[in-house]
Formats: structure tokens, sequence, C-alpha cells
């Protein structure tokens, strides 16, 4: 099948709308492409139905204008060719006062509008207007939807190694079926947007995404959270309320920190799940739903299991499938990949113009524990680019808790030089690019950076020195 060329420019190829003629009479058809032409149109003539069908198989046009009576191939079987092959090209077809009729039978098999011989050329110029203007909603469309799988896609599980290619290689196994997903991993490594990555990437993505903190309630408030409620079921109940179930219904419910649910909570949770049915606090009537699950927790839930404070049947229906993200004190390669998203995103919010990072600094957030994984460094990409004034993050930009082990560092390094005196500079030179390698974990643009030389020069140097 031909490339659509509308998806092309979606894509970001510009170019100027592509109209195919077909048409029996060359002359009339060099006349439409002609017209078209000099109001900036790029045109491609094919003067029988055979060649039309030939050309539509191997180019890509957003709008075909074709003669409604040929001989051979007519004008509905290329409006029916062009609908398979090229299904967001829009079709206007030509035809004379006897067959009208035919033409409007045509519109009903989605052709864009219909034009009667002698055609004027006017005319004509219009209804490729609003045929264009057509094409050009429909590109902003695909464009929005492409920016929205951008954010909530996996390509916004941002990671370079090989954990994080690990994980996106699973989600895109697990992200088109409806099994129930348990996300396992420390607090900050981002198991929401692995959820959301997996919700936008399924066929439940136009229906709504709804996540609930199972921690940061109580029993009772949980429950109606879930559930729903009718009026009177408690003391507050002043009227009816959907839980997250109903709200969530046809899409996807994703339940964090699922470990610290009650035990009571579990049980009716489990209930849900085998019958897919709801039951508002307070009522006695059944609701069905259709919801997948996704859940995250940082615990180990068969440690809790073991002390008695989770269902162990409720654990394996949550767990059909797993993912567990690793903490970013393990995947250390990622962080400069991590930083550039993060002052791109925070620059832009906050209107700011960064235009890099220090050495300094970026030794310190690559040497830094990251106790609280990736969101704590968003969180610390954030407060340097709002502090920052000069357009270059650097060390008095970062938080305290990264800035005492920097001063510490700097004069540790101090203390050791006197260990490399005496040694050939290319083995000190050695040292210092496999060091900054290691703390950039393998990122040659960020060690370039680091050690202020090229990168091609940095490349030479690691083929000299075989490392």
């Amino acid at each position: 099948m031909a490339t659509d060329a509308l998806t092309r420019r979606a894509r970001g190829e510009s170019g100027p709308i592509r109209v195919l003629i077909v048409d029996n009479e060359a002359a009339h058809a060099q006349a439409v492409a002609e017209s078209l032409e000099r109001v900036g149109y790029e045109c491609t003539v094919a003067t029988s139905g055979p060649q039309g069908i030939k050309a539509i198989d191997d180019g890509a046009f957003d709008l075909v204008i074709t003669d409604l009576m040929m001989n051979e191939v007519d004008g509905l079987a290329i409006l029916a060719h062009t609908k398979e092959q090229l299904p967001d090209a829009e079709v206007i077809l030509v035809t004379g006062h006897g067959t009208v009729p035919s033409a409007v039978t045509a519109m009903q098999q989605g052709a864009f509008n219909y034009l009667l011989k002698p055609l004027d050329l006017n005319q004509l110029r219009a209804v490729a207007e609003r045929a264009s203007e057509s094409l050009r909603l429909r590109q902003q469309n695909i464009e929005l939807n492409r920016r929205l799988d951008e954010r909530f896609g996996f390509e916004g599980v941002i990671g370079n190694s090989r954990q994080m290619h690990d994980v996106i290689d699973r989600l895109k196994r697990i992200a088109p079926t409806d099994a129930s997903v348990l996300i396992q991993g420390a607090t900050g490594t981002g198991k929401e947007l692995v959820a959301q990555a997996i919700h936008q990437n399924s066929p439940r993505k136009n229906k709504p995404f709804v996540a609930l903190n199972c921690a940061a309630l109580s029993e009772n408030i949980l429950e109606s959270e879930l559930f729903g409620h009718v009026r009177g079921a408690f003391t507050d109940a002043s009227s009816d309320r959907v839980g997250k179930f109903e709200y969530a219904n046809g899409g996807t419910l994703f339940l964090d920190e699922v470990g610290d649910m009650p035990l009571a909570t579990q049980i009716k949770l489990l209930r849900v799940l085998e019958s897919s049915e709801i039951t508002r606090v307070g009522s006695n009537d059944m609701t069905k739903v259709n919801v997948r699950i996704l859940s995250a927790t940082n615990r180990n839930l068969e440690d809790s299991i073991a002390a008695g404070t989770f269902r162990s049947d409720l654990y394996h229906r949550l767990k059909v499938v797993t993912i567990d993200l690793p903490r970013l004190a393990d995947r250390s390669q990622d962080i400069p990949l991590l930083m550039e998203h993060f002052i791109k995103q925070f620059a832009k919010r906050h209107h700011k113009k960064i235009d890099s990072v220090s050495t300094a600094a970026r030794r310190a957030l690559m040497a830094y524990d990251w106790p609280g994984n990736v969101r704590q460094l968003r969180n610390v990409i954030e407060s340097m680019v709002v502090v920052d004034y000069d357009g270059v993050l650097d060390v008095d930009d970062l938080p305290s808790e990264l800035a005492a082990p920097v001063e510490q560092t700097e004069d540790a390094r101090g203390s050791n030089l006197g260990s490399l005196v005496g040694k050939p500079l290319s083995e000190i030179e050695r040292l210092f690019i496999t060091e900054t390698l290691e703390q950039t974990g393998g990122n040659r643009e960020a060690a370039a950076e680091m050690l202020g030389i090229g990168e091609r020069t940095l490349y030479r140097k690691i083929k000299e020195y075989g490392l």
C-alpha cells in the first residue's frame, strides 16, 4: 500500500497538496492540472482508468480528481481504490449532466464532491480548497494525537539503558491486551507514567484513565472512592456519588500503592474483579463495569502476604503480568537523557532560557545516589531552572542536598592529585576518560562535554586507549 501523503506530512514532512487527475481526455486533464498548479498544487495526470489505478498504487496523493465516465476503469472504481489504498485522501468526481445520479451515489460512497462539465475553473479551485481545508484539519488531528503519544506513549518512558529497553519492550507487548498489570518499583521510579503509557497504547485509549492512591485514604473513604455511595450511606453522604470504577467504565483504573489497601477493601475489590459488578456503599443494586485494572506498589507483596496484610488471591488476580522498574541509581546512564528532557520541559514552563549545564553541576548530578529516583531528579532540575539567572545551570543552582557533596568531592579530588604526580600524561588522560565515562553511564556526548573536548576527539581517544 502506498504511504498516505497526509500521514507523511503529519510526521513532519512538509510539502504542497498532491493531486492526481484521472481523465480519458488528455487535453482536459492537462487544463485542470495547469489551473491547480498556478495556485500551488502539485499535480500528476493519468489519461486512463488503469493509469490512475497504477498511480494510486505507486504514489502518495491527498486529492484525486477523476472523470466518472471512462472506459475499462470508471470513476467509481477509482473512488473505491482510492479509499482502499489512500483512506485519508479526498476524491472529487467530474461528470456530465446525464450522470448526475451516479455522482450522487458516488458521494454516498465517500466522494468529497462532484463537478459538472464543462468545468468552471474558479469553481474547481474553490472545491479543491475546501477539500484541502478538510485535509488540513485531519492533519492537525493526527499531529495532536502524535503529540499526545509523545507525552503519554512509550516515548514518554525515557531511557537508553538496557533496563529501560527491557521495560519498553515489555510495555509494547502488554499494552494491546486487556491483562491486569502489577507495576513494582521504589517510590519515584515512574509507576504512574508507565500505567499511563499502557493505557495510551491500548484499545481503551479513548476511554477514561482514572488513578487512585490507595495509601492516602481511610478504609471508609477508599470504598466510597472505589465503588461510589448512595445518599444517606453514612453521615456526610448528602447525595449519590459515582465511584472510580463506574467513572472508568470502558477504560483503565490505576490503583497506586495497592499494597496499603485495607484487608476489608481487598475482599470487596477481589469480588469486583471476579464478577465485573460493583455495589455502591449503602445500596443493594449491582452495576456491571468493564474496567482494566493496573496497580502499583513499592512494597514486596509476597512479604505482605506472609505477614497477613495482603490477600494471596487478590495478589494473583492483580499480577497477571508484572513490570519491575529499576531505581535511577541502577540506570545512571539515563540521567543525562532525563536531565535534558526536564530542562526543556521546565525552561518552557517557567519561561527561562537555559543554554547549558556546567561540568561541575553535571558531575554532581551524575554522582548523586537519587534515593527519590526520577521524581527527585525532576524536582531538582525544576528547582535549578527556577533559581538560575545566567542561563547556565551550575553548582550555585544545586539544592543543598547536592551542593555539599560537590564541595566534599572537590576537596577529595585535590587531596588525591598527589597520587598522579610522576605518571605519564597518557595514563592520566586514560584514567580521567575512564572515570568520566563511568560517571555518565557510558554517555559519550555528556562525557565529552564534561571533559571539555569534542565528541570526535573523545571517540578517537576511546579507540586509542582501547576503552
